[in-house]
């Protein structure tokens, strides 16, 4: 692997684990389309109020948080770097009689797709680990904010990403210091799933992100942090409460989430 190549790697990577996620329990895609949101409470709440606002949900995946905003009254812009991905949303938005707009590219190719101002830019779960540099995400964000515009950020928390995957030990450095160039086998929505990936990662410390954030314009209106995970996609746990998933051995002593909401002025 070259680090270089990121880009073809990680795509082909997340093109793979379509068609898995798809039929994962994890995705419940029959819920889905039977009428579930797939938005956590935490993310509804900072979004606030959405009917006919405009929101960039960059990193989307295969569209179930975009359609599920779709379906609150949000006109819907999707991006996502996996073309098999938003082939699926594509579908899944003409099936629902949806009206969001999906589009496949490089997050980092953002601004040479759209051609309007955003109400709010979202993104969340597992994003910025897949981007080198968070100065020119940060700027895609802000550039495609209207004044007073909102960005909402859910991620997982970069201490999380430290440990190793069963969360014995420190393997990783907290700050970005190099690409991560591994192969994985599974997947965090079927661990137990046929397949064998490569993939091109970085870690990105908090003072990294608010530094990228309020460089490019954002004032950080919001920032909390949270001693647990929204979802079960890691090894070694336990939901202690209905949809709150902790690392089993570690309990609360680790942070697991934080979230952000900024204005851009």
């Amino acid at each position: 692997m070259n680090a270089k190549d990121y880009v073809a790697i990680n795509k082909a990577t997340w093109n793979n684990k379509v068609p898995i996620h798809i039929d994962s329990e994890f995705y419940d895609m029959p819920s889905f389309l039977n009428g579930k949101n797939t938005i956590p409470a935490i993310d509804l709440k900072l979004l606030g109020k959405i009917q006919d606002k405009n929101i960039l949900h960059l990193q989307c995946h295969f569209g179930q948080d975009s359609l599920s905003l779709a379906r609150l009254g949000a006109k819907v812009t999707g991006i996502d770097l996996s073309n098999m991905a938003i082939e699926k949303a594509k579908e899944l938005n003409q099936q629902l009689q949806l009206d969001a707009t999906f589009i496949c590219c490089d997050v980092y190719d953002t601004l040479q797709h759209i051609n309007k101002k955003f109400d709010i830019v979202y993104t969340s779960y597992g994003t910025i680990g897949w981007l080198p540099d968070l100065n020119q995400w940060a700027k895609i964000i802000a550039n495609s904010l209207k004044p007073d515009g909102k960005f909402v950020f859910v991620e997982f928390h970069p201490v999380v990403w430290m440990f190793d995957d069963d969360f014995q030990k420190i393997k990783y450095h907290y700050h970005n210091e190099k690409p991560i160039m591994e192969e994985y086998s599974g997947t965090y929505a079927n661990k137990n799933a046929p397949i064998t990936t490569d993939y091109v990662g970085w870690n990105h410390s908090i003072a990294e992100v608010l530094q990228a954030l309020l460089q490019n314009g954002l004032q950080i209106v919001r920032f909390e942090e949270y001693d647990y995970s929204n979802y079960n996609c890691f090894n070694q746990t336990i939901e202690f409460e209905p949809g709150k998933f902790r690392i089993q051995h570690l309990d609360n002593k680790i942070p697991m989430m934080y979230s952000l909401e900024c204005i851009k002025k």
